[in-house]
């Protein structure tokens, strides 16, 4: 790289419809850009950090509130603000698995949950998902008695996706956390596309652990997100400093240890922060966002030899559809080969879907318009007629 200047302009939110899985939820609010701005420098947020020398203390601008407010809406206790999911994950495995414990998890989980089962020294074991992509409580007891057997120890903890990566699917949180319960395990729920797009209420739900992606679904810049406990816990994954050193006698005051002193700093907290206020207004119109992705998931259906892996009636935004029997087909003829699908679909204005995919693929509706369902129903169902595929 030579200079700035070439570095190219990101445009694709002006200029497009985006329904890229991962970066729906996650489009900066105005105030975001806003503050981003103002904030750009390093260490910005640090002009005013005082004694306890802490992030979730600082005043001006109002961190420390921040921190209290994320607590309250999710309904639990303690919050901090982390460099994205996986962060969070990380905290909690290293303070609560030993090496060679067994931790479970769900066959439809993230990585980053199996890399901060691994580097914790764990051993992950899957609950199975069922013949509709979804993972239930029955499947979490049978799973959770086997590792019992298998380890001769109860888990330490267990991972529980609120809505999956692959499927887009909503599971049974409370049904399964009630059966970890039963056996004292505490779980960790995975709301990395729930926090911020959907209603969440952590206890309501039972969790003792909720994480959520800021840049995937909070509406903040990368990497940053979330991570909240109930009071039990609080104290052992947010727990401060002991060390001192043996020649100097130096020590650090409350520094958190699994938050390796402080977390989100000048671009992100205060990217997460200005559009916090507009996050919490959004969640309301969920209903409206399953609707519009039931409508586009209809358009897809209407076109012969289309099919959808996630659960149906949709209850969430992203989807995974299969279409090997329909726009994969045409792929087989056509001299673009897979490309022709996001080919056409750019022409009419819309990205996201990866170039080349026509099997199986997925995308998210949320955050369009009306206007903008409208337009990716019509443009679906127009590539398929204009390639000789039957519509209903």
């Amino acid at each position: 790289m030579k200079c700035a200047s070439d570095i190219e302009v990101r445009d694709v939110e002006e200029m497009y419809i985006n329904i890229d899985p991962i970066q729906a939820g996650g489009r900066l609010t105005a105030d975001a850009m806003k503050a981003v701005i103002a904030y750009a420098d390093g260490y910005s947020v640090c002009d005013n950090c005082r004694k306890p020398f802490r992030l979730d203390y600082i005043q001006k601008p109002p961190i420390a509130q921040f921190h209290a407010d994320l607590a309250r809406w999710l309904n639990m206790d303690t919050a901090r603000v982390v460099p994205g999911a996986r962060r969070g994950f990380q905290a909690v495995a290293s303070s609560l698995v030993e090496r060679g414990d067994p931790v479970i998890l769900t066959s439809l989980a993230h990585y980053t949950e199996y890399l901060a089962i691994e580097e914790a020294g764990g051993v992950p074991r899957e609950i199975p998902k069922d013949g509709s992509n979804r993972i239930t409580a029955d499947a979490a007891a049978e799973r959770i008695e086997a590792v019992i057997r298998e380890f001769s120890r109860t888990p330490p903890l267990l991972f529980l996706d609120h809505v999956d990566y692959q499927y887009g699917n909503v599971h049974d949180v409370a049904g399964i956390i009630k059966v970890a319960h039963q056996y004292d395990i505490p779980v960790l729920v995975n709301g990395a596309y729930t926090v911020g797009i959907m209603p969440v209420d952590g206890k309501a739900l039972g969790a003792d652990f909720l994480v959520g992606s800021g840049h995937k679904s909070m509406a903040a810049p990368a990497p940053s997100g979330v991570l909240a406990t109930v009071e039990e816990y609080a104290g052992k994954v947010f727990r401060t400093t002991e060390a001192r050193g043996d020649l100097t006698g130096r020590t650090f005051g409350i520094k958190e240890v699994e938050m390796m002193g402080c977390t989100l700093m000048g671009v992100t907290v205060v990217g997460m922060m200005a559009s916090f206020p507009h996050v919490q207004e959004r969640v309301k119109g969920w209903e409206t966002e399953v609707a519009h992705s039931q409508a586009v998931v209809d358009a897809l259906l209407s076109i012969e030899g289309t099919k959808v892996l996630s659960e149906y009636p949709r209850r969430h935004t992203l989807t995974r559809v299969d279409t090997r029997e329909s726009f994969d087909r045409v792929a087989q003829q056509h001299k673009k080969k897979g490309y022709f699908l996001s080919n056409d679909l750019k022409k009419r204005g819309v990205i996201g879907v990866i170039p080349g995919s026509t099997r199986v693929w997925k995308f998210n509706t949320f955050g369009l318009t009306e206007n903008q369902i409208r337009h990716l129903s019509e443009a679906f169902v127009e590539i398929a007629r204009d390639n000789g595929l039957n519509c209903l």
